[in-house]
């Protein structure tokens, strides 16, 4: 279990990744950390390399969400086998826990056996539009037993 202060760096260090996606409306950063904190894996949402990540497919919603990669898968596929037994940071959180149900499969899979996110602001849009698949998520979480928590965000 890592202190307040390195889940506040390690968050702060997702949302920074997270700047990186040309998502024009959602940007999400990840970052796989083991127990030594040391970062084993990071992430952000896009489409996979070499495919036109033009800012007309972005905008076409349909055409994004079949396309991106999203940022845990991202952050998954960097770290390997190293995931296993290592704490998932995921910024921004729109719900708990802050992975879709997509996500969560994987996260599970990859041995992960932690997930911190800031804490979700109930009002945030995409908090409605990802409520079935949080919901999802949240249930394969408890019943696999990965844990997650969420932290304030100071700034």
């Amino acid at each position: 279990m890592h202190s307040g202060k390195w889940d506040r760096r390690f968050l702060a260090l997702a949302n920074h990744i997270s700047q990186w996606s040309k998502d024009p409306s959602t940007k999400v950063g990840a970052v796989i950390v083991n127990k030594d904190r040391i970062v084993v894996g990071l992430g952000y949402n896009g489409f996979p390399r070499d495919v036109d990540d033009s800012e007309e497919r972005y905008k076409d919603r349909n055409t994004k969400y079949a396309m991106v990669v999203h940022a845990e898968a991202n952050a998954i596929l960097m770290a390997g086998e190293k995931a296993k037994g290592c704490t998932l940071y995921v910024s921004p959180s729109f719900a708990l826990p802050p992975i879709c149900n997509e996500c969560a499969k994987l996260v599970i899979q990859s041995g992960i056996k932690q997930i911190v996110g800031y804490e979700p602001d109930p009002d945030d849009e995409r908090t409605k539009r990802w409520n079935e698949s949080i919901a999802v998520s949240r249930q394969m979480c408890e019943e696999a037993g990965l844990h997650y928590r969420s932290i304030r965000d100071d700034n």
